[in-house]
């Protein structure tokens, strides 16, 4: 595999950067389901779509 391509599931630390918000609220938002993530083992991880998601919802919310 070639370090071309992005990862699907995110660490917390690197979804807050793409988001341009801090880690504490990013671990906030996936305790109160507004940003959805999976186990991984002991992991948990963000999906790149769940990045996505969460934007697109935080748009519809500001244009109502």
């Amino acid at each position: 595999m070639t370090g071309d391509l992005d990862p699907l599931l995110l660490r917390p630390e690197k979804a807050a950067e793409l988001l341009g918000i801090g880690r504490t609220k990013v671990y906030a938002l996936m305790r109160s389901g507004a940003l959805r993530s999976v186990r991984v083992g002991g992991l948990r991880r963000i999906p790149r779509t769940a990045l996505v998601e969460f934007v697109t919802h935080l748009e519809e919310e500001n244009a109502a």
